[in-house]
Order: C-alpha cells, then structure tokens, then sequence
C-alpha cells in the first residue's frame, strides 16, 4: 500500500472557516501575556437580539471555549429611557437556545455605577473632565466636522472645585434632563471626532430596571465600555468594526484611570444579511407600527423569529462559523443562511406527509371500509423508526398534483394517468367531478393492488406523489412564509422612501383546511419536520396545540426565490 503523500493528506483535512482572531489569540498565550482567556458578550437591552447579534455570540461565546477560557454576559443597561426587563429575558434566553451558557451570574454595567463614578471623579480632579452647560444644538456646532477641528467649549477651563460641586449637584438631582454634562477633556482638534470631549456623563431623570431611582445621571457607553471590561478581567474585548474609532478613547479611558487591568480591544466585520434589517430601531419599528405580529415574527430577523420559523441553534451556529470572521465588510446571500438550516434538516427532520390544499379521492375499486395500516421510514437515511399510516377508500392528495391538461414534462396526475402514492399503491385518474362552476372537487381514481412497495415489470409510473387518509388525516392550519423584503437592499428606496416601502406584501400567506398524516397529531412545538414534496416545516413554538396544530414553513426544499 502506497503511503500518502503530503498533498493527499492536506486534501483530506478538514478546511477551518478563517477567523483573524484565533491567531491572535493563541500568540497571546504562546508569549505568556495571558494565562486564561476571558471574553464578553454586552448587548444593551433595548430590544431582541437580531442575526447580527448571533455572530457576535458565536465568536465571543466560541473563542472562549475553543482556548478554554470564559465568556461573561453583560448587559449594557446604561440609557433606561430604551431598555426593559422583557428585552433582557429574552436575550438570555437567545445566547441559552444558540447553545452557550455565561461565565458565572449575569453582569450588568449598572453594577459598577458606583464605581463608575468615583472614576469620572478621578478625572475632575485631575483637571480632565468638565461639566459643560452648553445645549445640545451649541455642543454639535463647537465639535466641528471631518474636516473642520471643533472649538473649546466655553465651560472647558472651570476650576476643579467648581466641576466637582456641579458633578456632585447633577448627581443630587438638582438641575432638568439636558441642563448639563460632563465632558472628558481631551482635544478639540483631533481628527478622530470621538476624541472631541466626549460626554461622560448625562441627566436623565428616568426609573432604572436594576438601580431603580437611586441615579438621575448615567454614564454613556463610551465610558462604561471599557472600565466594566477591565473590572471583569476581560482579555480580548471584541466588537465589531463600527467601534474601531472609539478604541482610542477606549483607551484614553484606560491609561487614564486606576484601573485593575488594560483589555484590548479587537474589531471584526459585522453580519450584514441581505433581504434583512438588523437595526434594533427600525425592528422595533416594524413591532410598534404592526407591519409585524411582535419581535418573534417568524419574518423578523431577530434569533426568536428564526427559531418560531423553525431553525435550529446548529444551523445558525454553522452559518456564523461558515463566513468566518474578518475584518473585510461585505453583504452575506440569505441562501448561505438557508443552506445551512437545509442542511441541517435533511439530516435530522422526520419525514412526513401534509397536503396543503386537498383534494378528495375516491379509490373506487378500494374495498368499502378496509383499511392497511402501512409503514413508512421517518428518515429515508437515519434511524428515526417508522410511522404507520392508514390507507382507506378515501384519501386527499394536493390539487397541484392534478390537472386536466398538462404542460410538457408534467409527472404527476391527468386525465387516465398514472402515480404512485408515496409508500403505497399506482393509482390512475379516471374520472373528475366538478362543481357548478366547473371547479374539480373530487377524482375517482382505481389503484392497482400488485403495486404497493413496487413495479411491475414493463409498468412505467411517470411520478410519485403525496397523499393523506381522508379520515384519519389531521386538520391543521399552515403558516408559508417568505422573505419579509421584496429588495436584496431594503434600505435603498426611491427618494423620499423608507424601508417600509419594501416589504413584501407576500410574505405569509396561511392555508386553513390543510390535512396531516395522522402521526402529526403527536407533534410537539418547536418540533421540526419535512413535509415531503413542500419543504420543512414546524409546530409553532405559540400557536401550536393537539387541538389547533399550527406549522409553519421554515425553508423550502430548494431555492425558489424570484
């Protein structure tokens, strides 16, 4: 036996996706810089986490288990005018269903407010911070442009005595929202805006979900950021690249402070998706003005709509790792996405039979009130075990599978044609009944009895279709949906447009009066399944019941976009 070569071995290794950071990572460790890595996930619970968000967790979530080391949540609940308790619920359970677990308790930022504050003091009395009166409007004319340095605010040289006792009234409550703020003293003229004395500090009188009314100043994110890192010991705080200019003031703040440790901070390139939204405020948009049924929409692109649609936390998990991570922007095809949930599926959803718009067939020379009990594989590849399905006189195939006149390369049903029932006998077309109208509501058809599991031989069957038992068949409603965007770009308009003019007006459509095999009546929500011939579907995670059985379409078999 020949030995194989170093080629033949390469080819046979499995391709790792490119992620920038794990060489980064491992160097680190390599040169003794750390001995245990520790990561974070931050998100800010003002509304569901989106697509977006999930590559955020995977990489965070991901490195720290690939190099042994932890992944801490923390909420950045700094601006409680926009956040609640509804949001953070819902984003814990998001990182939990995608597979991962947090670093000991949950963190929020608003635990270190106190310490927040004693720092934003330190900066004061070192002559770099300032309270500043101006309004919002004069503050955006004093900071200048790209290309224009920005102007030293009048309330830029106060003395320290007098910053400290305005700091301390803003802290007491003495002044309205808006009236002041405190101010990093850095330099007007910098070329990196986020240098321009950034704002520290704001008034807001609002209830906060955690601290309740014991503050009516918060720190912004900017400078809660990267001290909540260093009190956590974070070692590689990575962000996407919009943050890439606030790592400078990221790090003013650290080398200006007394603070336990100096994480780095590392951006890669976010997930766009085209045909998708993932702003957190035009998500919240399409909620609050209806054009959706709530954040979990199974159109929406949030994790909770996904997973009502019916994808798997595998599958998102593969589509983040399939990108990889860079630091190179791009738009993602909403088939790689789809790909990914297909693969999933056609490994481990159980097959089963659902037309979605029935038509009624009589077997005419089918003996009255027999029936066969037949058993069909639950996976054609896997070992899911069998269900059994009853085959009667009466049963319901799908009105597509019909027509009295066919096209050119039709396989399926016509007029004194011939099909195979998936799993059970040929059947031919012999006659159709018609309403009034001319609508064809039932066939008579004659089966041949030699035919169930096989040919005979010379017998040539143009197709194999789907079917259910009349009467043991389950009523159920089917929820199709498509993409909730007509545009690949759903931000480009025409001018005077908003995204909301492309939305699809197509993208659900539901069927009532559809009628599932009978081993669907034991489907559980969430449960996931391939309707043979339709794509996969599963039992909504709300709305499902053994009373009401609710499925909804998660991806079809194929591509099928136009």
């Amino acid at each position: 036996m020949s030995k194989p070569t170093a080629d033949n071995h390469a080819a046979k290794a499995p391709v790792v996706p490119s992620n920038f950071l794990r060489p980064i990572i491992q160097a680190d460790l390599d040169a003794g810089k750390h001995t245990a890595i520790v990561t974070r996930f931050p998100p800010e619970p003002n509304g569901y986490l989106h697509i977006g968000h999930a590559k955020s967790i995977c990489v965070n979530f991901g490195l720290a288990q690939e190099f042994g080391g932890v992944c801490n949540l923390r909420f950045d609940d700094t601006n409680p005018a926009k956040e609640d308790q509804e949001y953070i619920d819902a984003i814990k359970s998001d990182v939990q269903w995608l597979g991962f677990a947090w670093n000991g308790e949950v963190r929020y930022a608003s635990a270190y407010f106190d310490q927040l504050h004693r720092w934003a003091v330190t900066l004061i009395e070192a002559g770099k911070a300032y309270v500043c009166d101006l309004t919002p409007e004069q503050a955006r004319e004093y900071r200048g442009s790209l290309t224009e340095p920005g102007k030293n605010s009048p309330f830029r040289e106060r003395s320290v005595p007098e910053n400290l006792d305005l700091f301390a009234r803003m802290k007491a409550g003495e002044f309205p929202d808006g009236a002041r703020v405190l101010r990093a003293k850095i330099d007007m003229a910098s070329p990196n805006m986020n240098l321009r004395d950034p704002i520290l500090y704001r008034i807001r009188h609002a209830h906060h979900h955690q601290t309740g009314d014991t503050w009516c100043i918060y720190p912004n994110y900017d400078f809660t950021h990267g001290q909540s890192d260093a009190i956590e010991g974070v070692t590689h705080s990575i962000c996407t690249l919009e943050f890439e200019g606030h790592r400078p003031l990221y790090e003013w703040f650290l080398d200006n402070l007394p603070v336990p440790c100096k994480p780095r901070q590392y951006e890669f390139s976010r997930l766009n998706l085209n045909y998708t939204i993932t702003s957190k405020r035009k998500l919240k948009q399409l909620v609050d003005e209806q054009h959706v049924a709530g954040w979990d929409d199974p159109r929406m692109s949030t994790l909770q709509g996904f997973r009502r649609r019916g994808y798997t936390p595998a599958s998102i998990r593969n589509f983040c790792e399939m990108i990889g991570t860079n630091r190179s922007d791009g738009v993602v095809d909403m088939n790689m996405l789809e790909f990914s949930i297909r693969e999933d599926l056609d490994h481990n959803a159980p097959r089963a039979m659902c037309v979605l718009r029935p038509l009624k067939v009589v077997i005419t020379n089918y003996p009255q009130g027999k029936v066969e009990q037949l058993q069909l594989a639950r996976h054609p590849k896997q070992d899911l075990g069998h269900r059994t399905l009853p085959f009667a006189r009466e049963l319901y195939i799908d009105q597509a599978d019909y027509t009295e006149a066919p096209p050119k390369g039709y396989k399926r049903l016509e007029p004194n044609g011939e099909v195979r029932l998936r799993g059970a006998y040929v059947i031919r077309a012999d006659e159709a009944i018609k309403d009034e109208h001319g609508n064809i509501v039932e066939l008579r058809c004659s089966y041949d009895p030699d035919t169930l599991g096989k040919n005979p031989e010379g017998r040539k069957v143009k197709g194999v279709i789907h079917w259910v038992p009349a009467e043991a068949s389950v009523p159920c409603e089917v929820r199709l949906y498509d993409r909730l965007f007509r545009s690949p770009n759903p931000e480009k308009t025409d001018e005077g447009g908003t995204f909301l003019d492309n939305i699809n007006p197509h993208s659900l459509q539901v069927l009532s009066g559809c009628r599932a095999e009978p081993s669907l009546a034991q489907a559980a929500p969430e449960e996931r399944f391939q309707f043979e011939r339709e794509g996969y579907f599963c039992a909504d995670l709300k709305d499902h019941s053994a009373a009401k059985p609710v499925f909804n379409l998660t991806v079809t078999l194929r591509d099928s976009w136009s």
